[in-house]
């Protein structure tokens, strides 16, 4: 019991992640670029924020009358409902308020409000919050919350990384316009997949190689991936790869094409050995060829091809239609028994994953590796899945 409890207080820790303002506005520039108005006569949404702490809400607040808002509001939750004890000081704005209780700073969740000018200056912003308890700690999925999230529009924060799916899927279950952080590897997860899939849901226009920096807490528990830490104007920040931001906003540089050679000019050219003068396998088990690059995509291959996850971060639903994908949860297939025993058909029906279990390629012959775990091979040697999750795409005018 002392180990589960402290492996939740570790996870907690680890979620407690604080947006940078700086990557908010850059990710908001680009859907304002796209559509200057995309927020003018809006309600935003803020939940798990705190205008005390949250960038996310000073980014919206300070820019209310630019980006033409209706409405904000914001959320905070219990500091007594966080699931590891965290010291907690009620700020000025709380404790001169007239509704100040000491009983309910602690136990209740919070909601703030801006819809006018409130501080008598002329202009909306930082100043005007209007403030209340909530009847209870602020969990997004508790019906007071449920509530304004069907008054808003637009939800966008940075929610818990080990509630992301189920924060999704509150998002989903209201129909609503999004933005919101994840670490990239929720992409193969099945509340996630079909969205993608569907075109319901795709990548920010922010490049999620190269990571971010997010203010954590000092007891943070670092782990392998989160690396250099350091300190950005003496507040303690760690880089997190592979995160990037989910939406259904759209932004111009999810449209713009990639530029590739053709199948020949690939074998012949490029730069990753694996591909110059060696080509494209096919995988044993599937009529696919294995793509390990994004830009050793075959500009006039017209069959199915598996491909990275990096690949999303450049997809364009107007150059390539997304198929399917491996890994359970994450793809629509089901093995056709009457063809081959190990022949996987993609299907969009949605009625089945067609995994069992196991944590990778459940459904594909694994019988080996090539020894550098980068790929499953069978008895012969013949590549049959990539290790890594694939993602199966052809070009839009091969689909015509």
């Amino acid at each position: 019991m002392a180990n589960e409890n402290l492996s939740k207080a570790k996870a907690a820790k680890n979620d407690e992640f604080y947006t940078q303002y700086s990557d908010i506005e850059k990710e908001m520039n680009a859907y304002l670029e796209y559509d200057p108005d995309v927020f003018r006569g809006k309600t935003v949404l803020l939940p798990c924020d705190d205008p005390e702490w949250s960038n996310f809400t000073k980014y919206f607040a300070q820019n209310y009358e630019f980006l033409g808002l209706k409405k904000i509001i914001s959320t905070s939750y219990a500091p007594n409902s966080k699931p590891i004890e965290v010291e907690y000081q009620p700020g000025m704005f709380e404790i001169d308020s007239p509704i100040y209780d000491e009983g309910k700073s602690k136990n209740n969740g919070k909601v703030f409000t801006v819809t006018q000018d409130i501080s008598g200056d002329g202009k909306v912003d930082f100043k005007d919050f209007e403030w209340e308890y909530l009847e209870g700690d602020g969990d997004f999925r508790s019906d007071e919350v449920k509530a304004l999230r069907d008054e808003a529009d637009f939800i966008i924060t940075n929610p818990p990384f080990s509630l992301f799916r189920e924060f999704l899927a509150w998002i989903v279950e209201a129909d609503k316009k999004f933005v919101i952080i994840g670490n990239m590897n929720a992409i193969g997860n099945k509340e996630a997949f079909p969205l993608i899939r569907d075109d319901r849901m795709w990548l920010g226009a922010t490049n999620f190689n190269k990571g971010m920096y997010f203010r954590v807490p000092d007891d943070f528990v670092y782990a392998p991936t989160y690396k250099f830490e350091r300190k950005i104007d003496g507040v303690t920040v760690s880089r997190v790869p592979g995160v990037c931001w989910f939406t259904n906003i759209d932004h111009g540089r999810r449209h713009d094409p990639l530029s590739l050679m053709t199948e020949a000019d690939n074998i012949k050219f490029s730069k990753h050995k694996n591909v110059k003068d060696f080509g494209y396998q096919k995988y044993d088990n599937y009529d696919a060829i294995e793509i390990p690059f994004t830009d050793a995509i075959p500009s006039d291959y017209e069959g199915v091809m598996g491909v990275p996850i990096t690949f999303l971060d450049k997809y364009s639903p107007e150059q390539f239609e997304i198929l399917g994908a491996t890994q359970r949860g994450c793809h629509d297939a089901v093995p056709d028994t009457k063809k081959y025993d190990n022949y996987w058909e993609v299907r969009q029906d949605g009625t089945k994953t067609g995994s069992s279990g196991g944590k990778t390629n459940e459904n594909a012959n694994l019988l080996g590796n090539d020894g550098k775990k980068n790929y499953f091979t069978n008895k012969k040697g013949r590549v049959i899945q990539s290790a890594y999750l694939r993602i199966f795409i052809r070009h839009r005018k091969a689909s015509k």
